[in-house]
């Protein structure tokens, strides 16, 4: 009996969350759905076209939900580092505000993508299935492929450019173990990317800044390795 119920602990004892842990050298790979949800502000629309100058008009930015990736690495059970990427963003760009019978709405397009790089760290105890983190970081924003839509280009718009931006980005999340290797995470980060958009009213030059710091949230399946 004695010897049956020993050979049943150790059975538990192996499969319990405390074999889930992390350690030191452990790489996770996560991939999973990731929503960018732009909390946006626009400065005003400036243009040398006419005496305009600073008018009335913003803009504004929509959301979008791509394939994420991310890769962990582990430098203690509680310390981590964490790059993000992603499948590229693309995002409507529409005008908001208008003063100048141009019409609100569609505005023009763009694809991006935030590579991000975070530490980590997380507060559970070894023997803890759920393994909740915050982390801190830094994201660098490039875009791409911007461009005006065609009943805009027809008003005089032209030569749409976005600035690349570098932001500071927090984050909250948790790992649950489903065993010693897989897993489901979740999380929330705010990033804050600023960009400045260059373009052309009218042949002249024209710019207006925009500070997009999304909310982005990801659902993924992870694997210890």
């Amino acid at each position: 009996m004695k010897k049956a119920i020993w050979c049943a602990a150790t059975a538990i004892a192996l499969s319990s969350p405390a074999a889930m842990a992390f350690e030191s050298g452990d790489i996770v790979l996560r991939g999973g759905l990731t929503h960018v949800a732009p909390n946006d502000d626009s400065g005003k629309v400036y243009t040398e076209f006419g005496s305009l100058g600073t008018t009335q008009l913003e803009v504004g930015v929509s959301s979008d939900t791509q394939l994420g990736i991310n890769l962990v690495y582990f430098y203690s059970p509680k310390i981590a580092v964490e790059l993000l990427a992603a499948t590229p963003f693309s995002h409507d760009i529409n005008l908001q505000n208008d003063n100048l019978s141009l019409g609100n709405g569609a505005l023009g397009s763009t694809k991006h993508l935030p590579p991000t790089l975070s530490v980590l760290y997380y507060f559970a105890q070894a023997d803890a299935a759920l393994q909740p983190y915050v982390g801190v970081g830094l994201n660098y924003t490039t875009f791409f492929e911007e461009d005006f839509e065609a009943s805009r280009k027809s008003q005089g718009f032209s030569d749409l450019k976005l600035d690349d931006s570098f932001g500071l980005a927090v984050q909250i999340g948790a790992d649950y173990m489903l065993n010693e290797h897989w897993m489901v995470n979740g999380s929330i980060r705010y990033i804050d990317i600023d960009t400045t958009a260059d373009f052309k009213l009218g042949g002249q030059n024209s710019h207006v800044d925009v500070d997009i710091d999304p909310f982005v949230s990801t659902l993924s399946v992870g694997y210890k390795f």
